[in-house]
């Protein structure tokens, strides 16, 4: 790993700030088509652990949502990231929990349908994952990280022994799906939810049930955050933070043309 690491120094070195769909300053130097060959590997690891579902009408349910987001992606955050083709893959695992990774990877377990009761609130989640990637958030993340073991090499802390494939998955927020504990920043959550917020209004899901489905989310856990929510804001604060953006999202909402995916 010694030289990608000294290629990171000099990525650091010659790159500046770049922005998120939000406007937000980012530094995210690692080259989009790597951190798609990431979420590949990442994905097809998965896949190698955990089956997929066969309920059928879950699958139909889950792929119809997410067809419709991802129709929205090129209008509504137009210049992010994209791949010519998503593969969307329902999980045979009773955690609620979904992910996407770069690569146009977007994974959803068969429990989150148990919590996500309407199709409007299974859209605020996987708007909220696909947000992830469209903010590039694991490319910012993985610098940091990378630029954290830059610098610990360059003062000859860092050993050879180290998990490069760990810092990877941590880096790409699945972290606490393969049981290593370190999922995204709350500011990378916000941000998320944010930009969920809009992605689904514009693809006609009701943006009103992104609140119905956090609230959902914390009777779930009995008091104590789900996995999935382990790193988030509390859910008080993410609601508010939600109603804020309400009139911006129930405009979009208003001019598109509802979904339906009950058939």
């Amino acid at each position: 790993m010694r030289h990608p690491l000294l290629l990171i120094c000099l990525l650091f070195a010659l790159s500046g700030c770049d922005q998120t769909p939000t406007g937000r300053d980012q530094l995210a130097v690692i080259p989009d088509s790597m951190m798609a060959d990431f979420g590949r590997q990442t994905f097809m690891q998965i896949q190698q652990q955990v089956p997929p579902s066969n309920d059928e009408q879950a699958n139909q349910r889950v792929q119809c949502v997410a067809t419709h987001l991802i129709s929205q992606i090129a209008n509504r955050f137009p210049g992010s990231p994209l791949p010519d083709t998503w593969e969307v893959v329902l999980f045979a695992n009773d955690t609620p929990n979904a992910f996407a990774v770069a690569g146009g990877k977007i994974g959803v377990n068969r429990g989150l349908l148990t919590v996500a009761e309407t199709n409007d609130q299974l859209a605020a989640v996987i708007g909220h994952e696909v947000a992830h990637v469209l903010a590039r958030h694991g490319n910012e993340r993985l610098t940091q990280e990378l630029g954290i073991k830059a610098t610990l090499m360059l003062i000859g802390l860092l050993s050879e022994g180290d998990a490069d494939t760990e810092s990877i998955l941590q880096a790409l927020g699945l972290g606490a799906y393969l049981g290593i504990a370190l999922p995204f920043s709350r500011a990378h959550e916000e941000e998320a939810d944010l930009m969920g917020l809009e992605l689904m209004a514009s693809a006609g899901f009701d943006p009103r049930e992104s609140t119905a489905l956090w609230r959902n989310m914390a009777k779930a856990g009995g008091g104590q955050p789900l996995e999935f929510l382990s790193t988030h804001p509390n859910h008080d604060s993410r609601i508010e933070a939600l109603g804020e953006r309400m009139g911006n999202a129930m405009s979009l909402y208003e001019q598109a043309t509802a979904t339906d995916c009950e058939r």
